[in-house]
């Protein structure tokens, strides 16, 4: 079984295109999505029509919680709640209805059968949290505790930092599959993984896929998206 995993697409309707092209080239069995399509980029109708099409599991992440219910206090910094509620709205506006509930009724974290032998347990932030955040200089000890709670099994892959990377803990893996539409890594290349695996083998390896990132930059000026600035320079140098 050969299965790509994606996530924090965040609107970036032409980041994903890259990345299922590059997809369809892998001959993978399978596309499982992580969460966080629509919010924070200029095409979030696109990108959630397109994630809709592939027919496969999706689970919720955060930024899909704020489409549905909004953004409580607490959950971003003071100073940026009003101009993430205002890129919420904006990002509202462009959805119907029924991809609202949608986004609503996603899951929060699946597992699945890489092979008779392998099971992978994948979730947005945590299995508990869709906010919480789990760093790749954290700790064993609390990659542990936070992230492989899940016993039986032995691939554990979340999203939501946008910070790729694959450690290996007590002989089981744990990995973060960057993001689609905003890496934080410094490369403005889109991330996902690929994993592989027969009987109780498997390899697990970090895609970069370039994309056209003027377009987007372009997007969101003619779409007159909210918070530009930040956004502007995020997906230009692939950093905040």
């Amino acid at each position: 079984m050969k299965i790509a995993f994606i996530s924090d697409i965040h609107g970036n309707a032409v980041a994903l295109e890259s990345v299922l092209e590059d997809i369809d080239k892998k001959n993978v069995d399978r596309i499982i999505v992580l969460g966080d399509i629509c919010f924070r980029g200029p095409e979030p109708k696109r990108s959630l029509d397109l994630v809709r099409s592939l027919d496969t599991y999706v689970i919720k992440g955060n930024a899909d919680e704020w489409i549905y219910r909004g953004i409580k206090p607490g959950e971003v910094p003071d100073k940026a709640l009003d101009i993430m509620r205002l890129e919420k709205k904006w990002a509202l506006k462009q959805l119907t209805i029924d991809d609202v509930e949608y986004l609503g009724a996603l899951p929060k974290q699946i597992t699945t059968d890489l092979t008779n032998k392998l099971k992978i347990h994948a979730f947005h932030a945590t299995p508990d949290s869709l906010f919480e955040v789990v760093k790749p200089s954290d700790s064993d000890e609390t990659l542990i505790t936070k992230l492989m709670c899940h016993q039986s099994a032995d691939i554990f892959l979340y999203g939501h930092i946008h910070l790729p990377f694959v450690r290996f803990i007590n002989g089981k893996c744990i990995a973060n599959l960057g993001s689609v539409g905003l890496p934080f890594d410094g490369i403005n290349q889109s991330s996902y993984i690929i994993v592989e695996g027969e009987g109780d083998n498997f390899n697990i390896s970090i895609q970069r896929v370039k994309y056209d990132v003027e377009k987007v930059i372009k997007q969101l000026y003619e779409n007159e998206y909210p918070n530009l600035e930040l956004m502007e320079n995020i997906i230009k140098k692939g950093t905040l």
